[in-house]
């Protein structure tokens, strides 16, 4: 009986130390999304700014990490940041990337390739600033799926280059917001691993754009010709990009 009760003690003592441990690593993950709440443009729209404010504040992930600066012409940067759907098939076609895009009555609907899909908005669009709340689930086999909302910001600025180009430094902005209180738990008590993808991902988005405007730079007739031969790509956008890289 007494290894019994001594049992249970430290069963209970174990509890008490999960739960502790839980609660503090809940607080400290609230107390770093706070300190990484965006400072956002006077032009987003007040119930979009109030949104993102409440999401970056109570998220169970943030990060805010600068990119490594890269060379491109900006407009053809911006002309991607502002044509998700086309820019997927062009970091498709480059392998670049798994992430597809296509519009619906709703939004924008993305699926990254991996298990991840929702839909999102560009909810501001204005000079050096790019800001998209998103709503989605992650699914993988044997594991539960994962759905909640994120806020994602791009912040660039343009300096002259060579050539007409600019040299382009940015920082992305992320917020993630789980539905599932026991998976936003579980997170933070994984909050380094958590952190170090978060702040992947968001360098990754940015290499991404780098490795494009590269390609692009070195051979724009021969990437508007293998994106004129995709049946798939929107015509639209496909002519107004190549008046934009002089090859039409």
């Amino acid at each position: 009986m007494g290894d019994v009760v001594l049992t249970r003690r430290a069963f209970t003592r174990r509890v008490v130390v999960v739960a502790a441990f839980g609660a503090i690593a809940s607080w400290l993950a609230s107390a770093a999304a706070s300190a990484l709440v965006p400072h956002l443009p006077d032009g987003v729209p007040d119930v979009e700014r109030a949104r993102v404010a409440r999401l970056a504040e109570s998220a169970d992930v943030a990060t805010r990490v600068d990119a490594v600066p890269f060379v491109a012409r900006l407009p053809v940067f911006e002309y991607l940041l502002d044509h998700p759907e086309f820019a997927t098939h062009l970091t498709r076609m480059l392998r670049l990337a798994r992430y597809r895009i296509w519009q619906t009555p709703r939004g924008l609907y993305l699926d990254d390739g991996w298990g991840g899909t929702g839909y999102f908005w560009v909810v501001y669009a204005g000079n050096g600033t790019r800001l998209m709340r998103a709503r989605g689930e992650f699914k993988q086999t044997l594991m539960p799926t994962i759905q909640g909302e994120a806020v994602t910001m791009i912040e660039y600025e343009a300096t002259p280059a060579p050539d007409g180009k600019s040299l382009i430094r940015s920082t992305v902005s992320g917020y993630v917001k789980l539905d599932s209180r026991f998976m936003a738990i579980a997170m933070k008590m994984a909050s380094g691993a958590a952190q170090r993808k978060a702040d992947l991902e968001a360098r990754r988005l940015m290499k991404t754009f780098a490795r494009a405007s590269q390609a692009i730079d070195e051979n724009p007739a021969g990437v508007y010709e293998q994106l004129r031969q995709r049946p798939d790509v929107p015509q639209r956008e496909l002519e107004e990009f190549g008046r934009l890289l002089s090859v039409r």
